[in-house]
C-alpha cells in the first residue's frame, strides 16, 4: 500500500491507468456484462461497485477535453421499463472532479459492446445496478 492511493485501486489497476495515453477508453463494466470475453485486457474488480471504483479512479484519471463526449453509458433497451438511477451518481463524481466535463453519450447496446472490445481495458465489478457499464475516455494530464 501507498499514502494517498484509495485502497479500491489495485496494482494492475493502477499500471494499467498510468498506461494507458491520450483517447484510450476504459470500461468500468457492471456484474452482467460479458467482460471476459470482449476485453483484451481484463481487470477483476469482484466485491466492488462501480461508484466507488469511479470516484478513486476519478482522483487520477483525466477525463477528455477533446472529444465532445469524454463518458459514455449503455442506452437503455426500447422497451425496456429501467430507469438507471446510478448514471446520477456517475454525474455527481464526475462533477466532483471535473465540472466542465460532465458530457455523457448513450450507446446502443450492441455498439457499446463492439466499443467495449476495442477499449484498452475492461474493468470488471460486482456492480448489481442495471445499465450501470460506463467508458471513460482519457485525456492529457497538464501542469507540472
Amino acid at each position: 500500500m501507498l499514502k494517498g492511493i484509495p485502497s479500491l485501486l489495485s496494482p494492475e489497476l493502477l499500471k494499467v491507468l498510468m498506461e494507458m495515453g491520450h483517447g484510450d477508453e476504459l470500461v468500468l463494466a457492471d456484474g452482467n456484462f460479458p467482460a471476459a470475453s470482449h476485453a483484451g485486457r481484463l481487470i477483476r474488480c469482484d466485491g466492488h461497485p462501480i461508484p466507488g471504483l469511479l470516484d478513486a479512479i476519478l482522483t487520477f484519471f483525466p477525463l477528455d477535453t477533446y472529444t465532445q463526449f469524454p463518458l459514455a453509458v449503455m442506452q437503455v433497451v426500447p422497451g425496456d421499463p429501467v430507469v438507471p438511477v446510478i448514471w446520477d451518481e456517475y454525474k455527481a463524481l464526475v462533477r466532483k472532479h471535473e465540472p466542465h466535463n460532465e458530457k455523457f453519450e448513450q450507446v446502443e447496446r450492441f455498439a457499446f459492446y463492439e466499443r467495449a472490445k476495442k477499449a484498452y481495458a475492461i474493468v470488471s465489478t460486482s456492480e448489481k445496478a442495471l445499465y450501470a457499464n460506463l467508458i471513460l475516455k482519457k485525456g492529457v494530464v497538464t501542469g507540472s
